[in-house]
């Protein structure tokens, strides 16, 4: 029992740091909770969620294979990751946000796709599996007595601890989302797709100066 809560607790711990840094795909939970409202960018970070798991889940169980791919293929998922990151800046940076506020009885049929959305997000940077494996390490997550339960467990409540994390943020985000008109929401809309065009800059130079060095 003991042993079990102890991978309980720290499960939710790691899936609230992973969640936690406001990255790209925090940027757009702020951008959907703004322009569709709460539950669409919920549903976005419960993509982010599913995803980080899967990487979690190929972190635990073939962590020396992963690490080997990624590092053998560093500078071309960095450069992958950049392309999609200034793809949907750049969509985000032309969006007009008058077109969601129009249509909110449309928005529930979008919500699957604001999930995989927020899945496909996430995916597309599987560098983080390095931060996971930090996170496992700090924790000691993976200890050799622990059985088959007590990961099920562990693995769930990382996944309980994503979704806490995007459920408190979209939360905070919409109780001040009535103070944004269109004429705000578009500027929030060219703000954060320049940031994200700004991150995917970033990312490509930063890996090829690792591969030219």
């Amino acid at each position: 029992m003991e042993n079990l809560l102890y991978v309980l607790l720290r499960g939710f711990a790691i899936g609230v740091l992973i969640s936690a840094p406001m990255g790209p795909i925090g940027m757009l939970v702020i951008q959907r909770t703004l322009n569709k409202g709460r539950w669409a960018a919920f549903f976005t970070g419960a993509g982010a969620s599913v995803s980080d798991l899967v990487y979690c889940l190929l972190t635990g169980f073939g962590m020396s294979f992963i690490t080997g791919f990624i590092e053998r293929n560093q500078t071309l998922l960095q450069l992958l990751g950049s392309v999609v990151l200034a793809a949907f800046g750049a969509y985000l940076f032309r969006k007009n946000p008058a077109r969601a506020l129009k249509t909110p009885s449309l928005q529930v049929n979008t919500w699957w796709k604001d999930m995989v959305t927020g899945f496909l997000f996430t995916f597309s940077n599987p560098l983080i599996l390095f931060f996971i494996i930090g996170l496992f390490a700090r924790f000691n997550f993976l200890l050799p007595e622990f059985r088959y339960y007590h990961y099920m467990s562990g693995y769930l409540s990382i996944l309980a601890g994503a979704i806490f994390w995007w459920f408190i943020i979209t939360f905070s985000v919409n109780k001040v989302r009535a103070h944004f008109n269109v004429r705000s929401l578009y500027l929030v809309n060219r703000v954060i797709g320049c940031l994200l065009i700004v991150f995917s800059i970033v990312g490509a130079a930063m890996s090829l100066m690792d591969y030219v060095g």
